[in-house]
């Protein structure tokens, strides 16, 4: 049974933080507006903004290794490092906003201070992470980042990864201690329930099926799974913000702009640690280097984290391979999305990422031991008993036609808009949820171009440094950092035990 189609201003695809965020700045750019929000699953950030599915690292490029790259001549190129600690500050100037409005009136639910940390062994990668800090250090954003190669002084930092370390290899680290985790879930839920507070109509359990063109925007076919009934929706402007499953629906649109990109999917496993002790003698975020062929999202990485008002910790992820676009999808995702238009772009990717392929096989077929092994590199004695494994976030990567050629597996976030603004989707993995902000100002921009002009006062008032390069303005990102700093409550800086 079908019904007519229900008329609205806005739908959001997905209940996950990019809807989230894009619906909480157009209420408050323009209250009037109509919003409709559907997600497939039960209730909100279920899927790629889960705290159990996200590393819930504030991804600023404090410690991300893969966002510094060492270039021919030796220097470091820290261009995407800035790119991405900008954007990440829009992100915290909106999250203070809306603690100063009471939208989270508790920021510990959703943000912890934590240091974030770059460890390195061996002589080049230690030479490598010197040339990296000189470079940073010499930006405003990166101020206070210490480096060490003292045994002693990386005792008082990682107690846990220098006890029984025999390794005649030099290590050494990274340390600022601005660096923070995020619960992406939780902020994610408190920001639909205020949605919801604000008239905006969220539809959990509503699998969106189809899109199609109709005069003055987009009707979507949906189902509502609740009573198996089919439902038509139809609006000015639509946001596909459904994770991995937001390529096949932007396939479904048709616009040009969709055409010649695939998605590779890539999921992931971490150890979780079981013994709170263990957990306790770890405060940091600790990124390692990525071994020779994993995807940059597959960097080692040792996570303090703030799950359910505990603190525990994490290891990984340990790439794998699924043919699903998210975790509760389908096994004919990849094969669905392979079409005419981008079956070309998607054999070359294929045939270009042999080594990736390699390793997603190697990674899959690892057993407890051999991960137990790799945690061992950062945690010498690690016992298997106190580690648990947990199932983490399906993430697709992009494949797109670039100048670099044809099948080019991209790594990062990014916006697929139609020509005249009507849809856009968001594809892509991290620095994903950390830029939220940024990300969704784009969409305005892209989407909204004609109400940018009279939007523009209010989003400087969220957003102070809107529109203003940080880094250019050493003084105002100062003071703003100082200001979100108080605001988000990120000063209770915690002793290792």
């Amino acid at each position: 049974m079908s019904s007519m189609p229900k008329q609205t201003d806005v739908i959001l695809i997905g209940a996950g933080v990019m809807s989230a965020t894009l619906g909480v700045l157009l209420k408050e750019l323009a209250p009037d507006m109509k919003i409709k929000v559907f997600e497939k699953l039960a209730s909100a950030g279920e899927e790629s903004s889960n705290e159990w599915n996200n590393a819930g690292t504030g991804h600023a490029a404090l410690c991300e290794l893969n966002y510094t790259t060492e270039n021919a001549d030796g220097t470091i190129d820290i261009s995407k490092a800035v790119k991405v600690n900008e954007q990440f500050q829009l992100s915290r100037q909106f999250w203070s906003h809306l603690v100063k409005e009471q939208v989270l009136p508790n920021p510990k639910e959703f943000i912890m201070p934590i240091p974030h940390m770059s460890m390195v062994e061996g002589a080049e990668n230690v030479t490598f992470l010197k040339k990296r800090l000189e470079a940073l250090s010499a930006n405003p954003l990166f101020k206070g980042m210490e480096f060490s190669e003292d045994p002693e002084q990386l005792k008082q930092w990682i107690p846990l990864i220098m006890e029984g370390r025999t390794s005649p290899e030099p290590i050494a680290a990274t340390k600022i201690d601005s660096g923070t985790d995020v619960n992406f879930g939780a902020l994610t839920r408190i920001l639909f329930d205020h949605l919801k507070q604000l008239d905006v109509e969220i539809n959990y359990g509503h699998g969106v099926e189809d899109l199609k063109r109709v005069d003055g925007g987009w009707e979507i076919k949906v189902k509502n799974d609740q009573d198996n009934r089919i439902e038509h929706h139809t609006a000015k402007f639509i946001f596909i913000g459904g994770g991995g499953g937001s390529l096949p629906l932007l396939q479904k649109t048709g616009i040009p702009e969709s055409k010649q990109i695939g998605g590779f999917p890539v999921s992931g496993l971490f150890l979780v640690c079981k013994n709170p002790e263990i957990a306790e003698r770890h405060h940091a975020k600790v990124y390692g280097k990525a071994k020779v062929g994993a995807p940059p999202m597959s960097v080692p990485h040792l996570d303090t984290r703030y799950i359910d008002g505990q603190k525990s910790l994490l290891f990984g992820p340990f790439a794998g391979f699924s043919p699903k676009f998210l975790k509760t999808g389908s096994n004919l995702d990849l094969i669905t999305s392979v079409k005419p238009n981008n079956v070309l772009t998607m054999l070359a990717a294929g045939a270009k990422e042999m080594g990736l392929t390699k390793y997603l096989i190697e990674q899959v077929l690892l057993s407890t031991e051999q991960r137990m092994n790799e945690l061992r590199e950062f945690i010498p004695n690690a016992k298997t008993e106190d580690w648990d494994v947990v199932v983490a976030g399906q993430r697709v990567q992009v494949i797109k036609d670039t100048p670099q050629g044809k099948g080019t597996l991209q790594f990062g976030t990014e916006v697929v808009s139609a020509a005249d603004g009507s849809v856009a989707a968001l594809l892509g993995a991290s620095p994903g949820a950390s830029t939220a902000v940024p990300v969704m100002l784009e969409v305005l921009g892209k989407c909204f171009p004609d109400q940018m002009p009279e939007w523009e006062a209010k989003i400087k008032e969220m957003i102070p440094s809107y529109g203003t390069s940080l880094v250019a303005n050493p003084e105002l990102f100062d003071q703003i950092h100082a200001e979100t700093t108080k605001t988000l409550e990120l000063t209770e800086a915690q002793p290792i035990r």
